[in-house]
């Protein structure tokens, strides 16, 4: 069932930063039941399309919980309309604290959402996996993912 079947792109999205702050709590109705995720710049090793709420959560879930860094702002945020209503092109830059070093990092994102009915029915997101591996200190992993060498 829809949260509110009068939110649209812009509105999914500006809860959706306010889950990541930490200001809300994240509502799992925000992604239709059939949603599709893709992340198409994920590195090695990590699903690059998800299908379904089901298979989104069983993965995120766990990562979130061992993701260590605690988001503090969500900046830059430029929000392109589409020629299609139920579509918005964002840009943003995530910026936060690793709690394991405290050390300060960001890194820039873009989403394309489709909303229809007040639930996320399509979300492609573009990052910068260098930038995220380097905000945790994981270069060498993240570079022995793509060469398939451990060193």
């Amino acid at each position: 069932m829809p949260v509110s079947a009068f939110l649209g792109p812009r509105e999914v999205f500006a809860l959706m930063r306010q889950a990541w702050l930490g200001q809300i709590d994240s509502d799992p109705r925000l992604l239709a039941e059939d949603v599709v995720i893709e992340t198409p710049f994920a590195p090695p090793g990590r699903p690059r399309r998800f299908e379904g709420r089901a298979e989104f959560l069983a993965f995120a879930a766990p990562q979130r919980e061992n993701f260590p860094v605690r988001f503090e702002e969500v900046r830059d945020v430029v929000i392109h309309d589409t020629a299609d209503p139920e579509v918005i092109v964002a840009e943003y830059t995530l910026a936060g604290v690793v709690t394991t070093t405290g050390h300060r990092a960001s890194a820039p994102f873009v989403s394309v959402l489709r909303v229809r009915d007040g639930q996320t029915v399509h979300w492609r997101e573009y990052q910068n996996p260098l930038a995220v591996a380097a905000a945790l200190d994981r270069l060498p992993e993240l570079f022995a993912a793509f060469t398939g060498d451990p060193h």
